[in-house]
């Protein structure tokens, strides 16, 4: 993610982002064209949820006092608010809000600038189940909003893979695994040998979920005892 945001060189063979060659460009220019939400983004000041939002224009934590949005930048804040169901709550205070619309604020703070790649970090971390599908949700209406716009999320679980989810890159120990279609990489092989461990992979509803394979562990545990038993 650090390569994709532009925030480091790769230490070894090229990287373009976005078919800009890193090394080749100053990265600040570049990460103007990249939204980043991050969960654990820290926020300090007591700012509004619409102050928030603003700050994607700045890259800042802050708002700064001698800097004044435009009325076009303004009317952008308020439709990304619309879009993401938090209008009613644009003067409501960071601190005073839920996980999940904290989620959907830093989505409404990272879209404002116009991104054309959205990098998303783990931003299901910290929801529980309601919160973590109206994210989700979230995220699907942005393919129709935002049809231009690429996006890379990251995680840990299937369950937390969006609908609109088209191709998967599987990585383990920082090899891949597997990649390509999110259909054909996203199964009970790859996802076993990504995490070394037997499970098995259903999707659903154009929905993904895992859980262990008992049948494997069983047969696997049999086959380390029967190896353990003294001739």
């Amino acid at each position: 993610m650090g390569l994709c945001g532009a925030i480091m060189h790769p230490s070894s063979g090229l990287v373009r982002v976005l078919g800009e060659r890193l090394g080749r460009l100053e990265l600040k220019a570049l990460r103007r064209s990249i939204g980043h939400v991050n969960p654990r983004h820290r926020i300090l000041s007591p700012l509004a949820i619409r102050q928030v939002v603003l700050t994607g224009l700045t890259g800042s934590d802050e708002l700064s006092g001698r800097w004044e949005p435009s009325p076009a930048e303004l009317r952008r804040e308020a439709a990304l608010l619309e879009v993401l169901r938090l209008a009613s709550k644009a003067a409501s205070r960071w601190q005073t809000l839920s996980q999940g619309e904290r989620g959907r604020t830093l989505v409404a703070r990272a879209l404002i600038s116009s991104p054309k790649l959205l990098l998303l970090d783990e931003p299901c971390t910290g929801l529980d189940v309601a919160a973590r599908e109206q994210l989700l949700e979230t995220i699907d209406v942005l393919a129709h909003t935002h049809p231009q716009m690429a996006s890379v999320l990251v995680t840990h679980h299937l369950e937390e893979l969006p609908v609109t989810t088209s191709h998967a890159l599987l990585l383990a120990d920082g090899l891949t695994v597997a990649a390509g279609p999110a259909a054909e990489t996203i199964t009970s092989e790859n996802i076993t040998a990504a995490f070394r461990h037997p499970i098995k992979v259903e999707y659903r509803h154009r929905r993904w979920s895992a859980r262990v394979d008992r049948t494997l562990r069983s047969e696997a545990y049999l086959e380390a005892e029967t190896a353990a038993i003294p001739a």
